[in-house]
């Protein structure tokens, strides 16, 4: 595993990505590593393409900016292939991960030539048998946890589990459905 891990996240706003990048940083914190969990603000609103970023390392992180040449890109929404170039300054040992219903051959011609790894999920299909609507961030957050070998599956989901429990204590109802999305991703990502 890489010492530091850097993690890209493409969405639109009230998708989650956001809130995605924040869930996994605290995971990771709550395991002992060093992290950052951060968006980028603009004039972003609802549906507008946002980006949020995570940093995990094993040493403490000294750098503080935005990441220009991440290991990882997320993307959760697939319309954003077509205006934000979501391959730049990804590493090519490193990967890209995008929520889409199409096969990976129609994808990757629309990557800007781009010879990494290329992972998809349909987080719609996840979150619909799951959770029955469309948060796309749920699935997309354990998908880049397999793609990426950050952690073990299984002490990630018991980290979710105990995060979720504390967020949505007011609403347990939603920690069963959000579990189920959790592990179901992880065996829908290809």
């Amino acid at each position: 595993m890489r010492t530091l891990t850097e993690i890209r996240w493409h969405g639109r706003g009230g998708q989650g990505a956001k809130t995605a990048a924040l869930l996994l940083a605290d995971v990771a914190f709550n395991m002992g590593k060093h992290v950052q969990g951060f968006p980028e603000y603009g004039p972003e609103r609802m549906g507008a393409p946002i980006t949020a970023y995570d940093r995990i390392s094993d040493n403490p992180i000294r750098v503080h900016s935005n990441i220009y040449e991440p290991d990882f890109v997320v993307v959760v929404d697939e319309t954003l292939l077509h205006t934000v170039d979501v391959t730049n300054g990804l590493k090519e040992d490193g990967a890209i991960l995008i929520n889409t219903l199409k096969d990976k051959e129609e994808i990757i011609p629309l990557l800007n030539g781009y010879k990494g790894k290329v992972f998809i999920i349909n987080a719609r299909k996840v979150c619909m048998e799951t959770l029955g609507a469309y948060f796309p961030n749920t699935p997309m957050l354990a998908a880049i946890v397999k793609v990426s070998d950050l952690m073990e599956e299984e002490v990630f989901l018991q980290e979710m589990e105990n995060s979720l429990k504390h967020k949505f204590a007011k609403k347990p109802e939603v920690l069963e459905g959000n579990m189920k999305a959790l592990k179901m991703a992880f065996q829908e990502v290809h």
